[in-house]
């Protein structure tokens, strides 16, 4: 995922797209009633980089837009805990799905995992186009990546080993070194990708 991790601190090559992600997190700032120093001082995001990002003036990185999620996803926890009986039902639309580009542009990752779970569990929607190639630094010590096709095919490469994964097959690898996934044929191919970042069966 070209994601590197550095203590808390995430970083990453590739871009967030930013889309409908600016007015996204303006509407859920002002929804739970929060100025922009109140988010910066709870994303520790500076003021002027979030207002840039809600007029859609830059794209920020994925650590960026994490901490923002992060920060808003706080605010969503305490109210629900102001309602133990009320209903949790949160749905993002396609536009509202932040999304990662490979370094060549032909792989691109949807971020459909929550937020709250990013620092031991993610997961994502892989759509990738012949000839598009995903190299990736290794994760934390002991994290493992499974991936799933759903359509087409994928090749898989960890320490020189390399895995073709068809249609229907899953293959899980350690992903706390370098590794890469490619679609090295002329189809286009799709894959469910999970990233356990906490994998304690292989400390």
């Amino acid at each position: 995922m070209a994601v590197k991790e550095r203590g808390n601190t995430l970083e990453t090559g590739a871009q967030v797209i930013t889309g409908q992600l600016g007015k996204t997190i303006q509407r859920l700032r002002k929804a739970y009633n929060l100025s922009l120093s109140d988010l910066a001082e709870q994303s520790g995001v500076a003021k002027s980089i979030i207002s840039q990002i809600e007029r859609n003036e830059t794209n920020p990185t994925l650590a960026t837009v994490w901490r923002l999620s992060q920060a808003l996803d706080m605010t969503v926890e305490r109210v629900l805990a102001s309602s133990d009986d009320a209903p949790f039902v949160e749905k993002l639309s396609r536009a509202d799905t932040p999304i990662l580009l490979s370094e060549d542009g032909l792989v691109r990752l949807s971020i459909i995992g929550w937020i709250k779970t990013v620092e031991w569990l993610q997961y994502y929607d892989v759509d990738a186009a012949p000839g598009g190639e995903l190299d990736s630094d290794g994760h934390q010590r002991g994290s493992v990546e499974c991936l799933t096709v759903i359509a087409g095919t994928l090749e898989v490469e960890v320490g020189g080993v390399v895995e073709t994964v068809k249609e229907g097959e899953t293959a899980r690898y350690r992903c706390d070194r370098r590794h890469v996934i490619r679609n090295r044929t002329d189809t286009p191919a799709r894959a469910f990708m999970v990233c356990l970042l906490k994998a304690a069966v292989l400390e």
